[in-house]
C-alpha cells in the first residue's frame, strides 16, 4: 500500500497493485485495473519510486524471515513455475550463489 494524495489534499492509501497506468497531462492520473481514475498532486516519478520502494520493503521482509539461501532458492522456483503456468512461458533459471573469489 502507497500513500498518496488527491488534488484537494485528502490522503489516500492506495493498494498499488492495482494501478494500470500512470500520466502525467499535467497532473497525474492514475488508471486502476478496474477502469477507475485516480488523480494525485505526486508526480509519475514519485508515485513509481513509492511503488518501488514499498515492493522492496515487501522483499526485504520475506528475506529475513527466510532462515537460509536455500529456503530463498524454494521460494523464487515456486513463484518462478507459478509465473510459467500462467503466461505459458519458461521458467528463469534458478539463482546461482554468489561467488566469493568476486
Amino acid at each position: 500500500m502507497i500513500q498518496l494524495t488527491r488534488l484537494n489534499s485528502i490522503p489516500i492509501v492506495l493498494n498499488s497493485d492495482l494501478i494500470k497506468t500512470a500520466e502525467a497531462a499535467p497532473d497525474t492520473m492514475l488508471t486502476l485495473i478496474n477502469g477507475e481514475k485516480l488523480i494525485v498532486r505526486e508526480t509519475c516519478a514519485e508515485v513509481t519510486e513509492r511503488v518501488l520502494a514499498y515492493r522492496a520493503r515487501l522483499l526485504a521482509q520475506v528475506a529475513r524471515r527466510l532462515p537460509s539461501y536455500g529456503d530463498l532458492q524454494r521460494v523464487v522456483s515456486i513463484a518462478s513455475l507459478d509465473v510459467a503456468d500462467q503466461s505459458g512461458a519458461a521458467p528463469p533459471p534458478p539463482l546461482r550463489k554468489p561467488d566469493p573469489e568476486r
